[in-house]
């Protein structure tokens, strides 16, 4: 029996095991660790019910855990999948580009700030109740837009890039608008705000993005 197909899977697994613990082990912890929680809060009711960010008691000083435990579960299959697809594409890239600590610094702040416009939002609606990485992750989105900012995005079923910087200017357009007039239950304000912690925070934790971004910009031609 020929077991080389099976040799050369086995190395470009390794490979790829070694690549992510070596330039990328916080996005890699982050990865797993995310993954991991989300899947058993799937069939457990009380981790579930636990994790979940509660605006009314985070308000009023309990439950404050739940700011970054609500960001280690999803809601669904569907919802998980999108969130993870999202994080692999970028979380891996841009910690190799600013640096392990300034990554994990980014990834947390994000998490928590870009869930305190929730909390002052429903600080008093009791059953409302919020779950998912969706703010931490539109940080990573909009940081690695930073450094690449005429990079091409692929929305789905659209098979023509989109240069990063247009995407990001159309993604915080639809998210205020969302926030402002959706009432589809999805915490359009964590997208938003978590946007915005990227930018800033990568600003203020990489010397000279600012001029290397508007020096790409310069050059861009569509």
């Amino acid at each position: 029996m020929d077991h080389r197909p099976w040799t050369k899977k086995t190395h470009l697994i390794f490979n790829l095991m070694e690549y992510f613990i070596l330039y990328a082990p916080v996005a890699s912890a982050i990865f797993v660790l995310t993954l991991i929680t989300s899947l058993v809060a799937f069939y457990n009711d009380r981790i579930y019910g636990n994790f979940m960010l509660h605006p009314y008691s985070v308000s009023r000083g309990e439950r404050v855990y739940t700011l970054i435990t609500s960001g280690l579960i999803h809601r669904d299959w569907s919802h998980l999948l999108f969130n993870m697809v999202s994080y692999y594409f970028f979380a891996f890239k841009l910690e190799f580009l600013m640096g392990h600590w300034q990554f994990a610094l980014l990834y947390v702040a994000s998490l928590i700030l870009s869930d305190m416009p929730s909390v002052i939002k429903h600080k008093d609606h009791f059953g409302y109740h919020s779950l998912g990485a969706s703010g931490a992750i539109s940080a990573v989105v909009f940081g690695y837009i930073m450094f690449d900012p005429t990079a091409s995005m692929y929305l789905m079923f659209i098979p023509i890039g989109i240069p990063a910087i247009i995407f990001g200017i159309l993604y915080l357009c639809y998210c205020y608008y969302a926030s402002r007039y959706s009432h589809d239950a999805i915490n359009h304000d964590a997208h938003l705000f978590g946007a915005i912690c990227g930018i800033l925070i990568t600003v203020l934790l990489v010397h000279n993005i600012v001029p290397s971004f508007i020096e790409q910009l310069q050059q861009f031609h569509l």
